[in-house]
């Protein structure tokens, strides 16, 4: 049987993946302390190389903005895996999440990305909460409209 305080965790998650992809945007915010700091890397992050990491975004004014302007108007895919959870005390814990996404976007582009979610959280009047996310990629791939892209070489034989 799984120990409740684990088990409400991987329920946070689940819920911060179901509320973005269903842009249920009021029900995504109460995942967060009000007071989250986010780290969100911009390229591919593999055996400590910098990953580009942007400035960290502090609390939700600041984070939602970033995050509604890169979904909008796009279907959403994202997944979370293989959770590490380490409960630090009665009302801390932190995780590292094998994580996927697919955004496709209403021009036809598309990207596609792989990493992991790196978080803190804390059980805040009896709910836990995150607060501090750092997004690393291992895999980060843009596919523009099928407009935009080059055709493949014709070669005869």
């Amino acid at each position: 049987m799984m120990e409740p305080e684990y088990e409400a965790i991987r329920q946070l998650k689940a819920r911060y993946c179901r509320f973005l992809d269903t842009k249920d945007i009021e029900a995504w915010k109460t995942v967060f302390a009000p007071d989250v700091v986010v780290k969100l890397d911009m390229a591919i992050s593999t055996g400590g190389a910098d990953g580009q990491t942007a400035p960290e975004l502090h609390g939700l004014d600041e984070f939602l903005p970033v995050v509604l302007g890169g979904v909008e108007g796009a279907q959403t895919k994202h997944h979370c895996h293989t959770p590490e959870i380490t409960i630090t005390s009665d009302t801390t814990a932190s995780g590292i999440w094998a994580m996927e996404d697919l955004l496709l976007f209403p021009n036809g582009s598309e990207l596609f990305g792989a990493g992991h979610y790196h978080e803190t959280y804390e059980k805040r009047s009896g709910t836990w909460v995150i607060t501090t996310l750092h997004l690393t990629r291992t895999i980060l791939r843009f596919t523009p409209p099928a407009d935009d892209r080059q055709p493949a070489p014709v070669t005869r034989g």
